[in-house]
């Protein structure tokens, strides 16, 4: 008995050391498969991509939420992963132009900026130097008195738009952090991201859109991005006083650089401190407000000192680094940027206020270029057509780069005579009213008209040498000299190493003439078009 219990005993030991060995080759050949199947950047290649999902969507700030909303509302299936679901704090993103709430309109989400948010209309700006002002208001004699300016919470915004966008029983909202794209073969496939309890998850869609803001992780895998830090913004919250000019924004031109006030509420208003370079005062040690107090107090009108100081003295202030970047598009099968992502892709000094009217522009053009197909499961054929999508944005995202680039070098103080005269001579042209100043504002405002030959672009250059000329015209009276006639050639020499450099980030053909690029004239891929398919002009 006690030989066959032994001899059981050895067979059984034989018997699982064999299966031991099975298991393990199987695991190891799985773990073979799925090491072939990471790309040489180790992203996981996925076998085939669900039937579920038609969009994943990185990112639910403003171009995100409001993209998701109306892929949604044209019936594609929509899968947004977000980072963060709660109400975000920000201190930019609060001032939409008039052009990017014509956008909000089209998109059937303007009652997301409205009094449930307590928005604000905005009007204009004024505009201060030296202790004088002059107002600058939109020309909206052409729309309906509900068109204007709006201004607001940024957090209050997307969190509107979020609500809609999950109204709808097609887009699916997540909360989780995007690690990586999915990619086979130079296609992207869809993403992999971490959800709220840290579990890694996968999810697959025949177009990923990438909105994932200025602080992207995922850009670089989709374009080739060469950032810029010019300066850095300083936040505040005045709370319980009127603005000089109400319903207008106030851009103070101070020194070293500009100062912005703003209404987000009926009882705040935004103050931002624009401060040079990419290193700021200490906030926990104190010298932020030291440098508050005795550098920028003394240039804020008298209307809003106190409330200023109040807000200083209260200590909650917020600093953050402003970005600048000209598109540098890079067409990926499988994807595409968006908004501040394509922040990523494309990013302006927010100085002007323009880059929610950029992105929800952007969303307006991305929507009609899709709407004729109906799938997206010829990456390829796909990523062909949506390059129409980087020359049809330039009209309106290239007027608004450059006048944000070109404005915030013109309004920093700067010890160079020709660029004190420049900044001299702009708020002076600015002063003259009509065309001077009409011209300029509609450009900002997002609500100038558009063409193939873009005069929004034309329009943006001449004003901007009107502007030099005056400037040397001005060193002339009351007569020339030979010093003024050398900073006047100084004049034009430093507008145009201002305006030339911008426009040639942004592409003279695109920007000036977008009708010659082959992308303008794109048609969808025959084989995706639906049925009632026909050709967008956007």
């Amino acid at each position: 008995m006690v030989y066959e219990y032994v001899l059981a005993g050895v067979l059984v030991s034989l018997l699982s050391s064999v299966f031991f060995v099975i298991i393990n080759n199987t695991f190891s050949e799985k773990k073979k498969d799925d090491v072939a199947n990471v790309s040489a950047t180790g992203v996981f290649l996925a076998p085939e991509i669900e039937k579920s999902t038609d969009v994943v969507i990185v990112g639910a700030g403003v171009a995100g939420a409001a993209l998701a909303y109306t892929l949604g509302k044209e019936g594609r299936r929509v899968h947004v992963i977000e980072r963060d679901l709660n109400e975000p704090d920000r201190i930019v993103g609060e001032l939409l132009q008039p052009g990017g709430y014509l956008k909000l309109i089209e998109l059937g989400l303007e009652d997301c900026a409205n009094e449930s948010i307590d928005a604000q209309k905005v009007f204009g700006y004024a505009l201060y130097k030296n202790g004088n002002d002059t107002k600058l208001s939109y020309p909206l004699e052409t729309y309906s008195s509900d068109i204007a300016g709006r201004s607001f919470h940024n957090g209050r915004f997307i969190q509107r738009m979020r609500e809609r966008a999950t109204t709808l029983p097609n887009v699916k909202l997540v909360q989780g952090t995007v690690t990586t794209l999915l990619e086979e073969k130079g296609t992207v496939k869809g993403v992999m991201y971490k959800n709220k309890a840290g579990e890694e998850m996968r999810t697959y869609a025949p177009l990923t859109i990438v909105c994932d803001g200025c602080f992207s992780n995922l850009r670089r895998s989709i374009s080739t991005p060469n950032i810029e830090n010019p300066s850095c913004f300083v936040g505040l919250i005045l709370e319980n006083c009127e603005l000089p000019h109400a319903n207008h924004g106030h851009v103070i031109l101070g020194d070293p650089s500009p100062i912005l006030f703003y209404p987000i509420s009926r009882t705040e208003v935004r103050c931002l401190v624009d401060v040079p370079g990419t290193k700021v005062p200490s906030v926990a040690n104190g010298e932020m407000a030291w440098y508050l107090k005795t550098v920028v107090a003394p240039q804020v009108p008298h209307q809003l000192l106190k409330a200023f100081l109040a807000a200083v003295d209260k200590g909650i202030i917020r600093t953050m680094q402003n970005k600048s970047m000209p598109a540098a598009p890079q067409p990926t099968p499988g994807a595409i940027l968006l908004g501040d992502a394509f922040v990523a892709f494309n990013m302006r000094h927010p100085l002007t206020g323009g880059g929610m009217t950029v992105a929800l522009s952007d969303i307006v053009l991305l929507r009609d270029l899709l709407r004729p197909l109906s799938d997206f499961n010829d990456a390829p054929a796909l990523c062909d057509y949506l390059e129409s999508f980087y020359t049809l944005r330039k009209p309106v995202s290239s007027t608004i780069n450059t006048l944000a680039g070109a404005l915030y070098k013109v309004f920093c103080a700067s010890p160079d005579p020709a660029r004190q005269e420049m900044r001299e001579a702009c708020f002076d042209y600015l002063s003259l009213g009509g065309i001077c100043s009409n011209g300029p504002i509609s450009l900002l405002s997002g609500i100038c008209s558009n063409g193939p030959i873009s005069p929004r672009q034309i329009n943006l250059f001449l004003h901007f040498f009107a502007v030099a000329v005056y400037g040397v015209g001005r060193l002339m009276i009351p007569f020339p000299t030979p010093k003024r006639m050398w900073l006047g050639a100084r004049l034009i020499l430093s507008a145009s190493g201002i305006i030339f450099p911008i426009i040639k980030a942004e592409g003279v053909r695109q920007m000036f003439f977008p009708a010659t690029m082959p992308a303008y004239y794109r048609v969808p891929p025959v084989h995706q078009r639906t049925k009632t398919s026909r050709k967008h002009v956007c």
